[in-house]
């Protein structure tokens, strides 16, 4: 298997040198790539979402511990290296669910439908509630090297609302897509600045795929739900 460690050995260090400070490795374009084809499965409501996204995050995890793991690439961004970890383990129960759905009448992997009122009036609070812990975490830990406090603020942000989105998307919610949205609007500044182009694109791209999957969702949500028998005016206040 000799061959099989110099090829994973040639992926892993393969890189484009763009200056003499800065370099842009292949497994950040890659590793984007398969959370694009994750998204893409979502929205076709695919169990193979889950698997795709996990190779994805794996990749991603490499990168953006940066200069951490002796990569010459950058600042090394914790939030955004850790949410990968916990990615992957959302997403085995997340393929779980979705692959057990998968045997349910209609045989849809997932019925998207809006979280409850009582479910987001437990999740908003701990999410914002869990951004603020985060950040005085992540700043005690610090950085190893000079940033700017919104820095914390910012991969608090990313980590939690990532990790939200993620469940959210396990759970059938048509709400995860808003959360991946509001994860971007952080994001990609935050990517720009520290030069991690490759993601900082496609996550804008990813912005604009993400209002189309939220309409699409939004829709079969409307036209798979239940309809109430004892309501005959649901379906025009919808």
């Amino acid at each position: 298997m000799h061959w099989l460690d110099t090829l994973l050995t040639s992926f892993y260090d393969a890189k484009w040198q763009v200056t003499d400070t800065q370099a842009i490795y292949y497994r950040e374009i890659v590793g984007n790539a398969f959370g694009l084809g994750s998204a893409l499965f979502g929205l076709r409501r695919s169990a193979w979402a889950w698997p795709v996204g996990i190779v994805g995050n794996v990749l991603l995890f490499t990168v953006f511990l940066g200069q951490a793991l002796g990569n010459d690439q950058g600042t090394p961004l914790y939030g955004q290296a850790s949410r990968q970890v916990f990615f992957i383990a959302t997403s085995v129960y997340g393929w779980w669910r979705w692959r057990q759905n998968r045997h349910a009448p209609g045989g849809a992997a997932v019925t998207p439908r809006w979280a409850s009122r009582a479910q987001r009036a437990v999740f908003i609070p701990l999410a914002l509630a869990a951004v603020i812990l985060c950040f005085y975490v992540f700043r005690a830990v610090g950085a190893g090297f000079p940033v700017p406090w919104w820095y914390y603020l910012a991969d608090s942000w990313i980590f939690v609302g990532s990790i939200l989105a993620t469940y959210a998307m396990a759970r059938g919610w048509v709400d995860f897509w808003l959360c991946w949205l509001a994860v971007d609007l952080v994001g990609v500044p935050e990517l720009l600045h520290f030069r991690y182009y490759p993601s900082a694109i496609l996550y804008a791209v990813y912005a604009g795929f993400v209002v189309w999957g939220f309409v699409v969702w939004r829709r079969i949500s409307r036209r798979e739900q239940p309809q109430r028998i004892d309501s005959p005016t649901m379906e025009t206040v919808a």
